[in-house]
């Protein structure tokens, strides 16, 4: 990791908003890390954190199988935030009393403040949080007050100030809580004492600095997708070695329309580096003739592009390092059990046996997504790569229903062009999550120029989200996507009918195979 100052631990007890947490914290200028619930304590005391925040977690605390912890981390003199599940399990740990409401709270609560002089209430009047429980504590622990109640929760909040022992049954990183993120800024700073420090201009210079120590002479061979994150690693370790590092890029044919040749002449001509363009677009298209089945394409795109990958791997490399562009979510471990351990991810490649290199290197492990992209600004990548949106894996490949040809993909790439630029044009761009072109395997009936037409129908599909769990459509007014239908019907071959997905996730996914 690279030096921190300061850091916040964020203890993971199975709660689904333990990256959101760790986030809002980050908001604030401080460093936060997520670790499982079973990280050992003498772990957490060389960490030497100054603060520490349990999760939320879907267990009751008296359930034997739930997530506990060694009572000794309250003792640490290390102040510490529970929240909901972690509010609870603060409460079970010094002995008091957690019970089964008769009734629970989930959704917006109105609570009231009942302490005036708390320092993690501080300037937050009676308000609105988000409350997700059906256990509830109804006896706070000796050396606890009761800070803040609703209705149905006599304790919302509670403290221990002399010891820095703080808890709220509600969420605050969530947007529903009204007064969330003023909360965990009195947290962070009031409590904690953090001066709030850790900025991506400092992440950047103390990266490339240990970069430079770890690699010295020595080459670095970088797998090179054209996505956001493989490209500000390239960036960030051309800035650190310079044309010691060699980027390999695989074309498969399967990219969007020009995009190939966008990335080449990106990096070749803002960074010192050796690039390495592989273009086998004839081979993918060669295997996967026949092939309709969408996860037979997935595999058979994925088995042949690290097989293209690895072979010129081979050839370029020398000894060295082999780097990834690996960020913080795809290393965190969940703190729901054993089974819930890292899945692999596509960042996160398995290195055959034969190929050997000194080390595998991950300068931005420690990044969520949105502070890659910052770092990818600083860095001066071009912003329409640097907020290049979520794009499949196989590509293209699973935008085109049934068989993959030449044809289909020239005709998708062109359609999907169309769809951007538009887009772009109307200036709703920054109000849609995700937009893209499918091309189903279907043909209809049209007339054009007098002459009956049995083409291609070309379906858009574009969505609103916060976190891909769930989705919705984008209500793009009719006149922008009238004039995507007319330029995609009248500028791209072999296509008479366009239509416009209306399919919220779920039931629906984002993308259509």
């Amino acid at each position: 990791m690279n030096t921190v100052n300061e850091k916040i631990l964020v203890l993971d007890f199975g709660g689904q908003y333990n990256q959101l947490i760790a986030r809002r914290v980050r908001d604030n200028n401080v460093f936060a890390e997520i670790k499982p619930y079973t990280v050992p304590l003498d772990e957490i005391k060389d960490g030497n954190y100054k603060g520490i925040i349990f999760t939320g977690g879907p267990n009751s605390v008296y359930d034997p199988e739930s997530p506990h912890y060694d009572k000794a981390i309250l003792d640490l003199g290390v102040p510490v935030l529970g929240i909901c599940y972690g509010c609870q399990l603060i409460s079970f740990m010094r002995g008091g009393v957690v019970q089964t409401a008769e009734s629970g709270e989930y959704g917006k609560i109105d609570i009231e403040v009942d302490s005036n002089d708390s320092v993690l209430f501080r300037d937050i009047p009676d308000s609105v949080v988000w409350m997700s429980h059906t256990d509830r504590i109804s006896e706070v622990p000796e050396g606890f007050i009761v800070s803040a109640h609703s209705d149905n929760c006599p304790v919302a909040a509670m403290e221990n100030r002399a010891e820095n022992i703080y808890a709220v049954q509600f969420h605050p990183e969530v947007t529903h809580t009204e007064y969330g993120k003023k909360l965990l800024s009195n947290f962070i700073f009031d409590v904690c004492g953090c001066k709030g420090d850790w900025e991506m201009e400092s992440f950047i210079d103390n990266t490339v600095k240990s970069l430079r120590e770890k690699i010295g002479d020595k080459r670095v061979v970088l797998g090179l997708s054209g996505g956001v994150d493989s490209s500000v690693a390239a960036a960030l370790l051309s800035k650190a070695v310079g044309n010691h590092l060699t980027c390999v890029f695989v074309d498969q044919g399967l990219m969007r329309k020009d995009e190939g040749d966008f990335v080449e002449k990106t990096f070749t001509s803002l960074f010192d580096m050796k690039f390495v363009r592989v273009n086998c677009s004839n081979e993918f298209l060669s295997k996967l003739k026949g092939v309709i089945d969408p996860e037979d394409k997935r595999r058979v795109i994925g088995t042949e592009f690290y097989k293209v990958f690895w072979e010129k791997v081979r050839e370029e490399s020398e000894g060295g390092f082999f780097a990834q562009g690996t960020i913080y979510p795809d290393c965190i471990e969940s703190g729901k059990g054993e089974a819930d351990k890292i899945k692999t991810h596509h960042n996160r490649v398995k290195m055959p046996d034969d190929i050997k290199f000194d080390g595998v290197i991950e300068p931005l492990k420690d990044l969520f997504k949105d502070e890659v992209r910052r770092v990818g600004e600083l860095l001066g990548i071009p912003r329409e790569l640097v907020w290049r949106q979520p794009f499949p894996g196989p590509g293209l490949g699973v935008r085109i229903i049934g068989e993959i040809t030449k044809e289909k993909i020239q005709i998708l790439q062109e359609a999907d062009a169309v769809f951007r630029e538009e887009i772009k044009k109307s200036g709703i761009e920054s109000e849609l999550s995700q937009y893209f072109a499918v091309l189903p395997d279907v043909r209809t009936v049209g007339v054009m120029g007098d002459h009956r037409t049995y083409e291609h129908l070309v379906a858009i599909r574009a969505v609103t989200t916060d976190d891909f769990m769930t989705a919705d459509f984008a209500r793009i007014p009719y006149d922008i996507l009238a004039s995507v239908s007319n330029r995609i019907i009248n500028e791209c071959p072999h296509v008479n009918r366009v239509v416009y997905d209306l399919t919220s996730k779920p039931p629906g996914t984002v993308e259509w195979e």
